[in-house]
């Protein structure tokens, strides 16, 4: 049991994933690119705004990305950038289309397990079809501004002051809402929003304050 098998989406290929909202949203990408690497898809991973250089996977052209994939391993792409990060690729929009599935991440959070989102946030592509918003379970219980990445704009959203526990409800709301986790979701096909994925129970114990 990885804790994937909560989502819906799994067992299907074809979609563009964008991942959004605070902790685990790059253990979870590569959780992702894993699995549909392992079902023998070809799985590119990229961002729209910047993501750490990975050790290994990482594709500067096509011949790595097709040696990746031949190889049965997921292809990273991006352009490098300083602080080891990569940015998105001017070429990505090709890329995409020799691609089963597509992660991006589409967030930062400065590290932070929760945040609301900035005017500018996320960057979502009009191709991404599935939104998964991702918050660190690690969040719940503590103040608020010692947790949330745009505090001001996750008091204003939540409607409590900076030292507030944050609980449960209060963290599900952060994902669910409109100017939270589905800000710009607009009409796609599919979203989700979830907490850090990292057991089966976390992600039961976060989902049960989701509305369905």
């Amino acid at each position: 049991m990885t804790g994937l098998e909560a989502l819906p989406f799994l067992g299907e290929t074809g979609h563009v994933i964008s991942l959004v909202g605070g902790g685990g949203k790059t253990t979870l990408l590569y959780a992702l690119a894993r699995w549909y690497s392992a079902q023998g898809q070809r799985v590119l991973v990229s961002t729209t705004t910047h993501i750490q250089r990975p050790d290994a996977n990482y594709a500067p052209d096509e011949a790595a990305r097709d040696a990746l994939w031949q190889a049965g391993t997921y292809a990273v792409a991006g352009v490098p950038a300083e602080g080891g990060k990569l940015t998105m690729p001017p070429y990505l929009d090709d890329w995409m289309t020799e691609a089963d599935t597509v992660l991006l991440e589409a967030d930062g959070a400065k590290r932070y397990p929760c945040k609301a989102p900035a005017a500018h946030e996320p960057v979502l592509l009009r191709s991404s079809d599935i939104v998964l918003a991702a918050a660190g379970l690690s969040a719940v219980g503590k103040p608020l501004q010692d947790v949330c990445f745009r505090l001001e704009a996750a008091c204003t959203l939540l409607a409590v002051p900076p030292e507030t526990p944050l609980t449960p409800a209060l963290l599900a709301k952060l994902l669910v809402s409109e100017a939270g986790g589905r800000k710009c979701v607009g009409t796609r096909n599919s979203t989700l929003s979830s907490t850090r994925l990292t057991t089966q129970p976390a992600v039961q114990q976060g989902n049960r304050h989701l509305p369905s």
